[in-house]
């Protein structure tokens, strides 16, 4: 796809930029943006640059009115004949058809349920049941030391409860640690601290090479990068409905396995919503042929049709170039903001966490301070600039305390890059970062 929106948005990460993009160029940029229509399917507060969205999508302007008509509609007026009139009973399945169309998984394959970490458990919980049954040698289950705790945590239950061995290795380290004692790799498709995005294909060949199953987390590229599970012959993948595809907090997630392994386990939280008959009131468990297994409790339908609302911003792309569209504008976004961060805000103490080269970089970017970074997010959000701080682990080598800026394309325009830009630039130069109440921790960082 040709470039569209500037020579200082680089086609090669290496390529020199003679030229500071300036406001007028950013304005120039959102006049001739294809995807700028897009934006009007949100409400964006007054005076607020969101960037932010890699931890809860904004509101969609249907979802309010949608969950209205759900509550005292359906709910209020249909009651309980709803679940066949309103077509609640296969939420998960239409909502899970409409995510497999952004992850590059075929219809009946994902069904949209319970939360990420729930959903880890259960594709855990099966690649390790396959792995056990197909070589009773493998005892490790590896991870990135980086990866989300909630991955991690959920992987160190199993593994205790299995007495199997948790291994976590920086992301450099991966291809050695896939030893022949290895039965499953988990990994974050982009890291959430980061922003570096594995080569899944590439990593899944690798794994698949030493007889290991993989399962790949996606609740940082769902929606904000082309993803393609099945041309990557990955085996198991989770996401969020929160993130990028604006589902409201809390909202649910998602399960995805490939069809060759779906049938091949039950799932460890067999209940009713996953039998092969839930109304038929059996006292055995048979789980449903396909995805459908992978469900397991009564559904939360308020919380679906957010879902749904949220979900049609994405793909309301689709005509627009879909996903490529969306990927290119992210890389030009965050582009600029790389650029723009280095240029205006030079001699300040800030270092980039975020690679540099477009094929392993998300849609985010995480700037890096030895001091400071917390407070400095703060006094930016109180300028209506909104990031998020995410803590180091006291290694400022390699886990640095970060500065975390997400870039939706859906509607997050150039204009807005460059102003977030000019914020970070006052509250570093006159030092408002020190101001006693910025630097009071909140529960939610």
């Amino acid at each position: 796809m040709p470039p569209l929106y500037g020579p200082f948005c680089a086609n090669f990460p290496d390529e020199k930029v003679t030229m500071t993009p300036t406001l007028e160029d950013c304005r120039a940029l959102d006049a001739q943006d294809p995807l700028r229509a897009l934006r009007q399917q949100f409400h964006l507060p007054d005076g607020v640059i969101y960037l932010d969205g890699n931890s809860l999508g904004v509101l969609p302007k249907t979802t309010a009115a949608r969950v209205a008509q759900t509550v005292t509609g359906e709910w209020g007026q249909g009651l309980i004949r709803s679940w066949n009139s309103a077509g609640w009973v296969d939420l998960p399945q239409r909502l899970g058809n409409k995510i497999a169309q952004l992850i590059g998984a075929a219809p009946g394959e994902v069904v949209a349920t319970d939360s990420t970490s729930v959903n880890l458990y259960k594709v855990l919980s099966a690649a390790l049941h396959i792995a056990a049954t197909d070589a009773q040698q493998r005892k490790v289950l590896v991870s990135e030391r980086s990866n989300f705790p909630t991955d991690l945590y959920i992987a160190q239950a199993l593994c205790q409860e299995r007495g199997l061995q948790l291994v976590l290795v920086e992301p450099e380290g991966i291809a050695a640690a896939l030893t022949p004692d290895v039965a499953v790799l988990m990994l974050t498709h982009v890291n959430y601290r980061t922003g570096a995005m594995h080569d899944m294909a590439g990593v899944t060949a690798t794994a698949h090479a030493a007889g290991i199953l993989t399962v790949w987390d996606l609740a940082h590229s769902a929606g904000a990068v082309p993803v393609d599970l099945n041309a990557a012959q990955a085996d198991f993948a989770v996401g969020c409905g929160y993130k990028y595809f604006n589902g409201g907090p809390g909202a649910p997630a998602f399960v995805w396995v490939n069809a060759q392994h779906t049938d091949r386990f039950w799932q460890p939280l067999a209940g009713w919503w996953g039998h092969a008959a839930p109304f038929a009131f059996t006292p055995d468990y048979r789980p449903a042929p396909g995805i459908t297994r992978y469900l397991c409790g009564t559904q939360p339908i308020l919380s679906l049709v957010a879902l749904e609302c949220g979900l049609d911003t994405v793909l309301a792309a689709q005509p627009l170039g879909g996903m490529a569209a969306l990927r290119q504008k992210s890389l030009a976004l965050t582009d600029l903001f790389i650029e723009l961060v280095q240029t205006r805000c030079a001699g300040h103490g800030l270092g980039l966490a975020t690679p540099r080269e477009h094929a392993s970089r998300g849609s985010q970017v995480c700037i890096t301070r030895e001091t400071g970074a917390y407070a400095i997010v703060q006094a930016l959000t109180a300028r209506g600039v909104i990031g998020d701080f995410r803590a180091g682990d006291g290694d400022a080598g390699k886990h640095p305390d970060i500065l975390r800026f997400g870039f939706t394309p859906l509607y997050i325009g150039f204009e807005d890059v460059w102003r977030a830009v000019e914020h970070l630039k006052q509250v570093l130069e006159s030092a408002e970062w020190q101001k006693p109440e910025f630097n009071q921790k909140n529960a939610v960082t």
